[in-house]
């Protein structure tokens, strides 16, 4: 028995183990608390509008005049909103203009965005650091300082009133650029050496092997396009007069226009968010593929 608590008072620390371990899990606890409660109310703070929004969509006792303070629950609940939203605004047309436009711009911007970006990482020529840092110096100029020049050149390419005033200037995509430059950086060269040994042209080997391993900043391209596009209201504003060609801000800017924003609100909240939910399913389908892109996660060397 002696033998043992022998034993048990000689026991060796183990080596690096610091007497006050307790403390720092405490400081790592208030840490954790702190952070959480700092991201809760900032979650908070972007979430009450939106609820607002929602819970005044199925208000029909808001239809008149905005409750304030937000009302946690509905007057009169009631779905009618929606029906004289969809009644008094061409919600499907707007929306599948918006959608066209969104597809057409996603599509130039991604192509360019990748072809370049990949260009500029695995494909060795003089200069490539000029280009990319006169592609990233347009990102410093505001749109509103080039917003009349680009009109001009449209309008002089009698373009204006058309979808291609949306395609066009997408080619010039320096921010997708930089992103994509970026995650191909972190993709092993040995696969285009191996490739070009195995005889493939430079467009086979981004297409077949390449390509395949970009889904991750694809799908942030697509996300960040698509709410830009979606969003926008400006320049649609400046290049459409159709109204049959109206994306779905603009048809919701000309309505609340005309009716005046303390008229109906109830209804411009409806068509609001039903305005909301392609931009929440697309969210929600390609969200995971954010982070891993940011991070540039990928094959190293």
């Amino acid at each position: 028995m002696a033998e043992h608590n022998s034993w048990n008072v000689n026991k060796p620390v183990r080596p690096g183990r610091s007497p006050r371990l307790p403390s720092k899990q405490r400081n790592q606890r208030m840490g954790r608390i702190f952070l959480v409660t700092v991201l809760s109310l900032g979650s908070l703070v972007m979430i009450v509008p939106f609820l607002w929004m929602l819970i005044t969509s199925f208000d029909w006792g808001a239809r008149l005049n905005i409750p304030f303070p937000p009302r946690l629950f509905p007057r009169q609940f009631s779905i009618r909103t929606y029906e004289v939203a969809f009644l008094n605004i061409d919600m499907l047309k707007y929306i599948l203009n918006s959608i066209i436009v969104a597809v057409g711009v996603i599509i130039v911007s991604l192509l360019s965005a990748l072809l370049s970006g990949y260009a500029l990482s695995k494909i060795r020529f003089r200069g490539a650091g000029v280009v990319l840092v006169v592609a990233l110096s347009t990102m410093m100029i505001p749109f509103e300082m080039t917003m009349i020049p680009q009109y001009l050149l449209f309008d002089k390419l009698r373009l204006l009133d058309s979808y291609w005033a949306f395609y066009l200037p997408a080619l010039n995509y320096a921010f997708g650029t930089f992103l994509a430059k970026q995650f191909i950086d972190q993709l092993p060269n040995t696969l285009r050496e191996a490739a070009i040994i195995d005889g493939a042209r430079e467009g086979t080997v981004f297409w077949r092997v390449y390509f395949p391993l970009c889904t991750p900043i694809v799908a942030t391209i697509i996300i960040l396009q698509f709410l830009g596009v979606w969003n926008d209201l400006l320049w649609p504003l400046l290049v459409l007069s159709d109204a049959g060609k109206y994306t779905i801000q603009l048809g919701l800017a000309m309505f609340t226009y005309n009716q005046g924003l303390n008229r109906m609100p109830a209804i411009i909240m409806a068509a609001t968010t039903v305005s909301l939910l392609p931009v929440l399913v697309l969210y929600l389908f390609l969200q995971r593929y954010i982070v891993e892109s940011i991070a540039l996660s990928g094959i190293k060397q």
